[in-house]
């Protein structure tokens, strides 16, 4: 029963995510704005690119290797495409002048995906551009099934031009089977999730064992071939799995890095650390951090008591 509860909760609060109507109601009520960004805070880097930096700048200092993204997605213009594209810009020049050891990461929605391939691809070569200076690497995030051949698309021709730009993938499609090979194929590092988007039936594995084990064997060929990969999970059990294989294929260190995001599982990605792998966090900032807490306790609705502590804290 405390499980039928736990997933119940979990899909109710992804439905809450996707809810315009409680967006815009919390962004017009300051008071309750303000309280709910206390259980954000916990999640994210800030509301500024500069507030997410100075976390940068403390978990470099730490040893840990770190990405920034500035949230959002699905814009509807062309002038609101550009001017994220232009926050991503002054990302890759701020990483450079400060000497941060951060990658970018985005949604090609953000950047205009939403509206049209060209208008992604024109801005993801602007921000691979700018970041290509530096040698910073810029590493294109999942969205929702109806938009992975979309994204396959705009990555595939920037990755034969660009060295600095990696792909997301997710496990828990059956058509990701397929995708895999295209991929491995391609220069880009491979960061590879479970995936957490709802799908249609039929059209992705549940989460369990048979999802587990296809993970592992994603990442089983990807260190097998000293393919450039980010392994980005909390799942612990995963975790010790990876470490099993790293043993087997003693991969360089360059080749792959254990990801977590801000906030979640800090103690396993720090013993990671401390055993000598590469291991980074995931920042996100931004005033659109309402999906990304949902997100978050959706993931572990047990977390709704760390956000009410947070909220009268």
């Amino acid at each position: 029963m405390d499980q039928e509860l736990i997933e119940l909760g979990a899909k109710s609060l992804k439905k809450a995510a996707l809810n315009e109507q409680a967006k815009e109601y919390l962004l017009n009520s300051p008071a309750l704005f303000q309280a709910l960004k206390k259980a954000a805070d916990r999640y994210i880097g800030g509301e500024t690119m500069d507030e997410t930096i100075e976390k940068v700048v403390l978990e470099n200092a730490r040893g840990y290797k770190c990405s920034m993204e500035f949230m959002g997605e699905n814009t509807l213009t062309e002038k609101e495409a550009n001017k994220a594209t232009d926050e991503f810009v002054k990302m890759a020049e701020e990483i450079a002048f400060q000497k941060l050891y951060s990658t970018i990461s985005l949604d090609l929605s953000h950047i205009g995906l939403a509206i049209s391939k060209e208008l992604a691809q024109a801005n993801i070569i602007r921000i691979l551009d700018a970041a290509k200076a530096h040698g910073t690497e810029v590493i294109i995030s999942a969205e929702g099934v109806n938009r992975t051949d979309d994204v396959l698309e705009t990555y595939l021709p920037v990755v034969k031009d660009y060295s600095n730009v990696s792909i997301t993938m997710q496990a828990y499609l059956h058509r990701s089977k397929d995708d895999f090979q295209e991929l491995i194929r391609q220069q880009g590092r491979i960061r590879l999730v479970k995936g957490a988007f709802d799908t249609p039936t039929g059209v992705s594995l549940p989460r369990g064992r048979e999802l587990d084990e296809t993970y592992l064997h994603y990442l089983d060929a990807l260190l097998s071939e000293g393919h450039l990969c980010s392994i980005a999970t909390h799942d612990n059990s995963i975790q010790q799995e990876a470490l099993k294989l790293i043993s087997k294929y003693q991969p360089s260190k360059d080749i792959y890095e254990f990801e977590s995001l801000y906030g979640i599982q800090a103690e396993q990605l720090a013993v990671l650390k401390e055993q000598g792998h590469p291991a980074k966090v995931y920042f996100v900032y931004g005033k659109e951090w309402y999906l990304y807490l949902c997100n978050r306790i959706a993931e572990y609705p047990l977390n709704i008591f760390h956000a009410i502590n947070d909220i009268v804290g």
